[in-house]
């Protein structure tokens, strides 16, 4: 089992900056993808970026282009999402993903964060 630590979340003004953290730790496991989701109150968790251990970054649908990014550390099994230009509509609850192999196996396997509160006062 891999569990996952975030931080960084908090109240942000519209307009600034937040950055959150993750990490993994266990034993055995080898990373395959990294991501962080949110999820807002009343609304389905939704993807906000993923990236993969080749480097590879993919953006959810309602994330706007260059306001979010992520980036990793895989050998520290970490990744980061840096949040600018926040608006109301970030106020959500961000989690981080990871989906892994188990040493001496082959299927994938996913773990969740708790979760970490972001708030952005109008």
């Amino acid at each position: 089992q891999v569990r996952l630590v975030e931080s960084g979340g908090g109240l942000a003004q519209a307009g600034g900056s937040l950055t959150l953290s993750c990490v993994a730790s266990g034993s055995g496991f080898s990373l395959d993808t990294l991501a962080w989701y949110r999820q807002a109150p009343g609304k389905e968790r939704e993807l906000v970026a993923m990236i993969g251990k080749a480097g590879t970054t993919s953006y959810g649908r309602s994330v706007p282009e260059g306001r979010f990014t992520i980036s990793s550390d895989f050998s520290k099994n970490s990744v980061t999402l840096q949040m600018k230009n926040l608006g109301s509509e970030d106020t959500a609850v961000y989690y981080c993903n990871a989906r892994y192999i188990m040493r001496g196996t082959t299927r994938q396997l996913g773990s969740w964060g708790q979760g970490t509160q972001v708030t952005v006062a109008s």
